[in-house]
């Protein structure tokens, strides 16, 4: 899945107003932090995820793990979160 800037954009200001939703720590990111992050994109669209000081990866490699593992767009990695997008199949709120 390709977006442009502008939606990019559009998503980064969307991303702005909510909170990160996952924590992800010490025990890093396993198939059932997967499956949590899934439902959540199905339901959501945009999630905002915090990578904690005590996880094994840095912020931009658990970002990519996660897009990877779930199959969503990496829209933004800032400090020590990461915001992810998937369109909906059922619960399309989101319109690029």
């Amino acid at each position: 899945m390709t977006i442009t800037t502008k939606q990019r954009a559009f998503l980064k200001g969307l991303a702005m107003k909510t909170d990160p939703i996952f924590q992800i720590g010490k025990s890093g990111i396993s198939e059932e932090i997967i499956k949590q992050l899934n439902a959540a994109l199905e339901a959501r669209e945009l999630i905002k995820v915090n990578v904690l000081a005590s996880s094994p990866y840095t912020t931009a490699e658990a970002a990519n793990f996660a897009a990877d593992g779930t199959g969503a767009l990496l829209v933004q990695v800032i400090g020590n979160k990461f915001v992810l997008y998937k369109e909906s199949v059922k619960h399309k709120k989101i319109k690029l």
